[in-house]
């Protein structure tokens, strides 16, 4: 039997129930933060100190110099001009995996950097470029090298020479005055599909960004790549024909129009 007292009960239920349901505050939407750029430094910091090598220091796991300045002056590895150098010649060694950071390479060096695998590198600066800056051989199409902060100067050719396979990450960085910030390997004796990554970087006095050989597969996204005017904004990715070891790559074009080149006149602006 439905008496008065069950009459109340549901009623009070119901009640009860259309508060609770009145009660559930509506979802808040947010946006996702903007990646923060991070500010990009424009002069050589100060050393904190300064060490000539005799011969390559090797690097595994993690070397943080403290700012020191390293080269190897009075050796064999001391700058010879454009003179093909290597492995030998160079400053540090990385092997696969090491990463290297807070390190100034002086000038009196014929290579600064060379990684065995993939490599980290953080806040390296090169005082002033002579061979090549940073030289990658990792063999993985899998493989990622990360250099983020840090800078150079003065490299009358390349700065970061891709000898390797996978991918190549350059962010928060600064060049002065060079040829080409990254080059794939255009005549190695083994062809790879390379692939760069440029995010947020200011290039003073340069001739091209990015150098790639589209026959090879190689590809470059760039954003937020701030130029002095040289670069310009078309030469701010060139493509090339790669050719066989021994040989010399002509140069295909340079531009958005090419889909080597993986950007946007509006991700080129001015430092």
């Amino acid at each position: 039997m439905f008496t008065f007292q069950n009459t109340v009960l549901l009623a009070l239920s119901v009640s009860l129930a259309g508060s609770a349901l009145a009660a559930v505050p509506a979802p808040i939407v947010t946006q996702a933060p903007s990646p923060i750029r991070r500010a990009l430094s424009t002069t050589l910091p100060a050393s904190a100190g300064y060490t000539a090598l005799p011969t390559a220091r090797v690097i595994t796991g993690s070397f943080d110099g403290g700012m020191v300045k390293f080269d190897r002056k009075g050796s064999s590895g001391a700058c010879q001009g454009q003179t093909e150098t290597g492995e030998a010649d160079a400053v540090f060694i990385l092997q696969p995996g090491a990463s290297i950071s807070n390190v100034i390479i002086g000038k009196d060096q014929a290579e600064g950097i060379h990684c065995r695998g993939a490599c980290t590198v953080t806040n390296v600066w090169w005082e002033d470029v002579c061979e090549d800056a940073i030289t990658l051989k990792q063999t993985g199409s899998g493989d990622v090298s990360t250099i983020t902060g840090g800078g150079a100067f003065s490299a009358s050719d390349k700065i970061v020479q891709h000898n390797g396979a996978g991918r190549v990450v350059i962010k928060d960085f600064f060049a002065s005055t060079f040829g080409k910030l990254y080059r794939a390997c255009g005549n190695c004796s083994q062809s790879y599909a390379r692939h760069v990554t440029i995010d947020n970087v200011c290039l003073k006095g340069g001739s091209e960004a990015v150098g790639i050989n589209s026959n090879f597969g190689d590809t470059a996204t760039l954003s937020n790549v701030k130029t002095s005017g040289k670069p310009s904004n078309t030469n701010v990715c060139c493509t090339y024909k790669g050719v066989g070891s021994g040989s010399e790559p002509s140069k295909i074009g340079c531009g958005d129009s090419y889909a080597a080149c993986k950007y946007t006149a509006s991700a080129v602006g001015s430092c």
